[in-house]
């Protein structure tokens, strides 16, 4: 819901912010939000954590500006940017240990279920195994920085039964590294960042576009070509 008012914004609004100025003044509401659908991430389903993270520190940035962004009523509460930080940190790692908790426990059982099977192609299953395997729990640290594996890197972690403690360890550096640093970026030198917001939509626009372009050829022209 926050994710897409926060698009709406981005793309349509004349005063990108204005229309989600209430939200930076919604602390608990925002930390609660943050936890969801860090842990709804964290669970494999298609909501990227960055999104969430990107939101939370535009808030955080619009709440320690309240000159800009003028809070809906005298004393209230802007979101703080340190507390969004440690309760992102905090609840990607509880989310990815929760992860590696039910791969250990089910071993390769969790690979079979439906909604796995969904989302994880057999080879890609495999593939996963063998670079786990390779790196060890290594691995993991990996796993947090590439969208996409987080949810069955961090399963085959468990499954493999790589120590407890090494995958705390290296996850919660990992997550410490990437976490809070995106929400804290946004929040300190978000100024500077969001007067560059326009350029910013014409690049993504512009790589859509050849994206698109891109696959229109591949799936009708190099198919003619090759007939």
């Amino acid at each position: 819901m926050m994710n897409d008012s926060l698009i709406h914004c981005l793309w349509n609004s004349k005063d990108t912010l204005v229309c989600l100025t209430p939200y930076a003044y919604e602390p608990m509401w925002v930390y609660a939000f943050t936890i969801i659908m860090m842990l709804l991430s964290a669970v494999g389903l298609p909501l990227p954590e960055e999104a969430t993270l990107v939101s939370v520190g535009i808030l955080a940035y619009m709440g320690s500006h309240p000159g800009k962004y003028p809070p809906p009523y005298a004393g209230a509460h802007p979101v703080d940017a340190e507390v969004a930080a440690v309760v992102a940190f905090l609840a990607v790692f509880l989310a990815d240990f929760l992860i590696y908790a039910i791969g250990r426990f089910f071993g390769r059982r969790i690979f079979e279920w439906r909604p796995i099977r969904a989302v994880l192609s057999e080879e890609n299953r495999i593939k996963i195994e063998e670079w786990t395997q390779k790196y060890g729990a290594y691995a993991c640290g990996i796993f947090r920085f590439t969208p996409g594996l987080r949810f069955p890197g961090h399963l085959a972690c468990g499954m493999l039964k790589f120590p407890a403690w090494k995958f705390g360890v290296i996850d919660g550096i990992a997550a410490g590294i990437s976490v809070p640093t995106q929400i804290l970026l946004l929040a300190y030198y978000g100024d500077p960042i969001l007067k560059g917001l326009k350029q910013f939509k014409i690049v993504v626009l512009c790589i859509l576009i050849l994206i698109a372009i891109y696959f229109i050829y591949k799936k009708f022209f190099a198919k003619k070509a090759e007939a």
